[in-house]
């Protein structure tokens, strides 16, 4: 079956179909899910920018083939298929640029998200950027004027508030992307955005690999301070840092998302080794859409390297009583999608710090049938560990109301 033709801008062209609106499924969970991904709509900068730097905002243009895109700075971004499929029948499933028609409304109206997230039974959201901002801002920071890529920066994190946040406060918890180009303004910026109401911030896994100071030079302290101080949780998202470990020049695509947990993996080592946690001890750091059967290893890991082949508690690198997989426990938090062998290994990484995701709109999506994914995951579980893994964690961690009758220490 092919997607039907549509005419565009007088241009035929295949039109990805939208199927009708699912069901909504039996809500047998209270379900907050920390990994969700928004597509800024048209009109995002649209009033937000200073007057004089308007026409400098991001523009959404049509090309001559009917496809849409962000032009920024001299660049183009294309919302890519693959970022925005739920609802669309999966054969019209690709890496080709999408229209906002040929898009589920959920994916960039707030209106539309809040009835998606019902019908999955998903009572709260945590939205990540799209790609004309960057998982971390990465877009905005790199702008060739400073001035014009802050002012984008600022009015991405003033829509947020404003509207996806604003609108259904109980339902979406407030996250903000960051200013990578100064950690001091950055830092300001997230003391300033937590008075309004911010809980986290977007920032890269691996800041080294988009050219920026490694973790490892003390470059990033007032911003980690910053979010110490304020309870903002700093968010990593696997391919926040635009790089993937990959061991060939030519992997078919399923290598990249198969390798996710991978990136995760490594960007845990590297903060967990960079001692930010160390100097910051009320820092707490979230890594989303990268698993969790890793963690247990490598708290074993750098337990044996700190012991054995690392210099760490000699040379003075490794400051504290505490061992790395304490740490680990600590200050760190996972998300799971889909990780029914991980669960198995529950205590070790710590009940605790696990927390569940959705990934909506992405491919990768369980909607609408996230309850029922995390049926096959969960069922047979303690009830108070369930209502900890589903919701509770997360409503502790981004200090985030649950509907009323409920609670964060459930049993």
């Amino acid at each position: 079956m092919v997607a039907d033709m549509a005419t565009v801008s007088g241009v035929e062209r295949p039109r990805a179909r939208l199927l009708p609106d699912p069901e909504p499924r039996e809500a047998s969970y209270l379900v907050i899910s920390v990994d969700d991904h928004l597509i800024e709509p048209p009109d995002l900068f649209e009033g937000r920018m200073p007057a004089q730097l308007a026409d400098e905002a991001p523009q959404l243009i049509e090309d001559e083939n009917g496809s849409q895109a962000w032009e920024f700075d001299g660049n183009r971004y294309p919302n890519i298929g693959l970022n925005a499929v739920v609802g669309r029948a999966k054969e019209d499933w690709s890496m080709d640029p999408a229209r906002f028609d040929e898009m589920r409304p959920g994916c960039y109206d707030i209106h539309a998200r809040v009835k998606d997230m019902d019908i999955a039974g998903i009572w709260a959201s945590l939205c990540f950027p799209s790609l004309i901002a960057g998982f971390a801002g990465a877009v905005f920071s790199r702008c060739s004027d400073p001035d014009v890529g802050l002012a984008c920066l600022r009015a991405w994190n003033d829509w947020h508030h404003e509207v996806w946040a604003g609108t259904y406060p109980e339902r979406i918890i407030p996250l903000q992307i960051g200013w990578l180009s100064d950690p001091k303004v950055a830092a300001d910026e997230v003391r300033r955005n937590a008075e309004r109401g911010f809980k986290a911030l977007s920032f890269s896994e691996m800041p080294v690999q988009l050219g920026l100071p490694s973790l490892h030079t003390g470059h990033w302290d007032p911003l980690l301070q910053a979010c110490a101080e304020t309870e903002t949780v700093v968010c990593l998202h696997t391919g926040s840092s635009s790089w993937a470990p990959l061991p060939s020049h030519d992997p078919p695509f399923e290598l990249y998302p198969t390798i996710f947990p991978v990136n995760a993996y490594l960007a845990a080592a590297d903060w967990l080794w960079s001692g930010a946690c160390l100097r910051y001890p009320d820092l707490r750091i979230a890594l989303s859409e990268g698993g969790m059967g890793w963690v247990a290893m490598l708290g074993d890991r750098a337990d044996y390297v700190l012991a054995h082949s690392g210099s760490g508690a000699e040379s003075g690198h490794w400051q504290g009583d505490l061992l790395p997989s304490e740490v680990l426990r600590r200050n760190f938090y996972f998300c799971s999608i889909d990780d029914p062998s991980a669960m198995e290994q529950r205590h070790r990484i710590g009940v605790d710090r696990i927390m569940v995701e959705s990934d909506y709109p992405h491919a990768d999506s369980t909607w609408p049938d996230t309850q029922a994914v995390l049926s096959k995951t969960l069922t047979g579980l303690p009830d108070d560990e369930v209502h900890a893994m589903t919701h509770g964690n997360a409503a502790k961690l981004f200090r985030h109301p649950l509907p009323e009758g409920h609670t964060c220490s459930t049993s």
